[in-house]
């Protein structure tokens, strides 16, 4: 491998593992709010108790992923000089405002969350929460806004050869941008609710003395999984329609438009290999249809069971089922990745700047370092997080910290040798 697949290599690596950890909590966050919403309005004991459960699973998410977003964010400068110099005075707007959203605002009304329980009014703790989910959205949408610009490049002007923002409103409504932030949302809300369905259903599987608890968990979870199925599927369709002719072309393995593409390529900027990688483009799109085919007809028929409560509670082979499903989100998520980024090359700003411009000036040694620290650095925190989460999930609402009652303050006995 060049200098430059051990870059590519680098950053997919990394920004993979740190999308997944964005995904599971855009997801979780909404249910939280949802749970808490219900458990404010009604009084409920056991959705508030759901509330402390899943959302100390969320806030560990949420931490990890914070952690991984700051590690990622060192590439721009260490890897890719090329890109920030040609391009950051376009697209860096989009991730300052979601570093102001998301470490800022995010950040600061979820520390209030945290340690807001039994301290604040009921309705202002809720309010807390959803102002925890609008700020992720936001955060995810100013992130699709920079990698929108990369995917199709608008509302910018080029002055010595560097690019400038000449049309704020192009750049937010840019449809690479808008059509992706519905399905990365919609797709998140999936996972969050697979994730959900797949714990509840473990506990059940196991007989736990919290049957009810994890019977409206479950319920929750595969009652968002349909829906959040058609919404997945209706952007991704839109988005299917804005593809550029070369990914078109290599996902659909078309010879004769392929060397369409790249005559076409050649004839605007000059000799090159034009062209995405086909097994990539191909195994990604081919892996996110496939599972989100599997995990649609397996939220028809777990909408169908979760009427039948002797079904809830005694249909084993079921509850391990939905286990085993837990994992299929994430694949289809990352499939879905590696065909939109995949599909980009051999471009970082699509017809403006190749990958291999883009790259900091870097020795192979250098590449090859760079790439066994991030990564290994990268492999601890996903391991660390995922095993926090599977205990946690495993123990159940039990042994939740998250919202504990307030320690009574015990007044101190006055020193004898200071009292007058």
């Amino acid at each position: 491998m060049d200098t430059v697949d051990l870059a590519r290599l680098q950053f997919a690596l990394t920004a993979g593992a740190h999308f997944s950890f964005v995904a599971l909590t855009l997801g979780l966050a909404t249910l939280v709010a949802v749970i808490q919403t219900r458990a404010t309005i009604g009084r409920s004991a056991v959705h508030l108790r759901m509330v402390r459960f899943w959302g100390q699973l969320y806030v560990i998410n949420y931490a990890m992923g914070i952690v991984t977003g700051l590690v990622m964010e060192f590439q721009l400068g260490l890897a890719w000089r090329g890109l920030t110099d040609f391009a950051g005075n376009a697209f860096g707007s989009a991730l300052a405002l979601e570093t102001v959203v998301a470490f800022f605002v995010e950040s600061t009304f979820l520390g209030l969350w945290i340690f807001g329980w039994d301290r604040l009014n009921r309705w202002a703790h809720l309010a807390l929460i959803w102002v925890v989910v609008l700020t992720a959205y936001a955060s995810a949408y100013w992130v699709l806004v920079a990698n929108g610009f990369m995917q199709n490049p608008v509302g910018y002007r080029r002055e010595g050869g560097v690019l400038h923002v000449a049309d704020v409103a192009a750049m937010l409504t840019n449809p690479a941008a808008t059509v992706a932030f519905g399905h990365v949302l919609s797709a998140s809300f999936l996972l969050a609710a697979f994730v959900m369905a797949g714990v509840s259903a473990y506990h059940l599987a196991r007989r736990t003395a919290e049957r009810e608890f994890f019977r409206k968990s479950l319920r929750l979870g595969l009652g968002v999984s349909l829906p959040a199925t058609f919404l997945t599927a209706t952007f991704g369709g839109i988005g299917f329609g804005l593809l550029q002719p070369g990914k078109a072309a290599a996902f659909n393995a078309d010879p004769a438009r392929i060397a369409q593409v790249q005559a076409e390529m050649t004839a605007l900027h000059g000799p090159g290999d034009y062209v995405p990688p086909q097994g990539w483009v191909s195994a990604g799109g081919i892996t996110m249809l496939a599972v989100f085919g599997l995990l649609f007809y397996l939220s028809i028929a777990g909408v169908l069971l979760m009427l039948f409560r002797r079904a809830v509670y005694g249909f084993r082979l079921w509850h391990w089922t939905l286990v085993g499903t837990i994992p299929l989100p994430f694949i289809a998520m990352m499939g879905g990745w590696i065909f939109r980024e995949m599909g980009r090359q051999p471009w970082a700003v699509y017809g403006l700047l190749t990958t291999a411009e883009a790259m900091s000036p870097m020795t192979e040694g250098q590449a090859r370092f760079s790439l066994i620290a991030f990564t290994a650095v990268f492999a601890v925190l996903v391991v660390i997080n995922y095993w926090l989460l599977a205990r946690t999930a495993r123990r159940g609402p039990g042994e939740v910290s998250l919202g504990g009652a307030p320690r009574p303050t015990v007044p101190e006995r006055p020193d004898p040798a200071l009292t007058f």
